[in-house]
């Protein structure tokens, strides 16, 4: 690759102060584009398959060197039939890509939710508590948010924000306004910051193979004083500590991120699906594999938590930077016999994809400026630009997490001190009736009716706490959860209360 600068000078990207040319020029010929799409789509591919067996395997703690990754030339086209829900981080951002090629570049965000909300796959955290809102009367981009969404900071929107960089070659601030769009549907604060942040990164990918490069410019489109901009400045500053030693990096991030505070599960538990942490991993992955695309992969992976997707981008990220020619054949011949087979939930195959990727890259591309013609894909390098500032739980602190291992069929009752509260459970089945139970309850506080609601025993559109309110007057409070609809072949199971307070 070559980058054609408006004063007709080539230059290559480079570990100087100008790394990236930005406000430049650059011309990619549409073979150079359509290989970095390729490698984009097809990289992630292989390293959310790499990562898969381990998935939230290890909680807290690193993969031990003894324990070996499985790998063989089959593996991919075997997980793919065997296991297709390891995939969502690719099908949810096939939806994403299908729904922009439909209803265009402009189509609305409600486009996005009402098809994502209704598609038959399962999702789970944030994704499913958006599905849940949009269903059920809490439209984008009140869906995503953390007073209607325990799971706002969640990694949801950073493993589906791929596709939006690998469309914006260069133009990371354009990558920023789609997110802004996409993905308040199921985030907010360091959720949302997660997306952006990895769009950002293969924005820039297209122009730099500078590893810390990507990482630091793409950063500055976080603000500063965010959770998320903290992390990720630390696991900078330890790998200029410790440029050798990726797990001394990895424990000193632990010791000041690995606490979640958001996501129930996580609360007070080695469990954590925060975005800001599974960011950090892939960086970690990124800058001490330094451009090996064997070695970026696993040390995503052995950092742990979410370890499918965290390999996934960072593979992806590399995928863009260097292209699919260059992705080692020891990888590859798996995925290429996956590669026109269409993905669980959707039309579009790996070759699909990236076909429709290229037409939408194009359309950005001249919309924002730039020009497609006589084989050459021509735009002008965007300087990161910071977007707006919001955080989720501010100034709350978990104090309580209790086990209930509670079934009701008629009221419970709960006291707690506190400000907020989520309590965690769902619908069971206690007998054999087969009908599409939906349990309606109502739930008062203090002995003030604050909510009805419904939950729906059907996996794919249950909710996913029975309930939660933030920001209540600090003290005691009495929450009772009334079943106004009892079955006799249904409960309520309430499995753990999570109590919050003013820090």
């Amino acid at each position: 690759m070559t980058i054609l600068l408006s004063a007709g000078i080539l230059f290559g990207c480079s570990a100087d102060n100008t790394v990236i040319p930005y406000g430049q020029t650059v011309s990619l010929t549409d073979a150079e584009v359509a290989d970095k799409i390729r490698g984009g789509w097809f990289a992630q591919t292989i390293g959310c398959t790499y990562g898969g067996p381990t998935e939230f395997k290890y909680k807290g703690g690193l993969i031990h060197d003894s324990i070996p990754v499985v790998w063989y030339d089959d593996y991919i086209y075997d997980t793919f039939i065997a296991d297709p829900g390891l995939y969502d981080d690719v099908y949810m951002d096939l939806t994403f890509v299908e729904v922009m090629s439909e209803h265009g570049l402009d189509a609305p965000v409600s486009e996005y939710a009402e098809t994502f909300a209704n598609a038959d796959y399962k999702l789970w955290h944030a994704n499913q508590a958006a599905r849940y809102n949009i269903l059920n009367g809490i439209p984008a981009p009140g869906s995503g948010h953390w007073k209607h969404n325990p799971h706002a900071d969640d990694i949801d929107f950073q493993i589906e924000a791929d596709f939006i960089g690998m469309m914006t070659p260069g133009m990371a601030n354009v990558s920023s306004g789609i997110c802004d769009k996409i993905g308040h549907i199921m985030n907010y604060g360091d959720g949302w910051y997660g997306g952006v942040f990895i769009s950002a990164m293969y924005s820039l990918a297209y122009v730099c193979d500078d590893i810390p490069a990507v990482v630091r410019e793409a950063l500055n489109t976080i603000p500063e004083g965010t959770k998320f901009r903290s992390c990720i400045d630390d696991v900078l500053k330890f790998h200029a500590m410790y440029p050798d030693d990726w797990k001394q990096c990895w424990f000193e991030v632990e010791k000041l991120h690995g606490n979640d505070i958001g996501c129930p599960e996580g609360v007070h538990n080695g469990f954590n699906i925060d975005a800001v942490i599974n960011a950090a991993y892939v960086v970690i992955g990124l800058l001490y594999g330094e451009g090996d695309f064997g070695r970026t992969m696993e040390i995503a992976t052995r950092c742990g938590q979410d370890s499918d997707c965290n390999p996934a981008s960072a593979a992806g990220i590399l995928g863009v930077m260097y292209g699919y020619d260059a992705i080692p054949e020891y990888w590859k011949k798996g995925a290429e016999k996956i590669a026109d087979m269409p993905f669980p939930y959707t039309s579009l195959s790996l070759d699909g994809v990236c076909d429709m990727n290229m037409d939408l890259l194009k359309a950005l591309v001249s919309e924002n400026g730039g020009s497609v013609q006589d084989g050459q894909i021509t735009f002008t390098v965007q300087k990161p630009e910071e977007v707006r500032y919001e955080q989720s739980f501010e100034g709350l602190a978990p104090v309580e997490k209790r086990i209930l291992k509670k079934t009701f069929t008629d009221e419970l009752e709960l006291v707690f001190e506190g400000n907020s509260v989520v309590v965690s459970g769902s619908v069971v089945k206690t007998g054999h009736d087969d009908s599409p139970y939906v349990a309606r309850l109502s739930a008062y506080v203090d002995g003030e009716l604050v909510e009805k609601f419904s939950m729906p025993y059907d996996y794919i559109t249950r909710k996913y706490e029975i309930f939660y309110r933030y920001c209540m007057p600090s003290g005691r409070h009495v929450l009772k959860l009334v079943l106004e609809n009892p079955h006799p072949d249904y409960a309520m199971s309430a499995t753990e209360m999570t109590v919050y307070d003013e820090i």
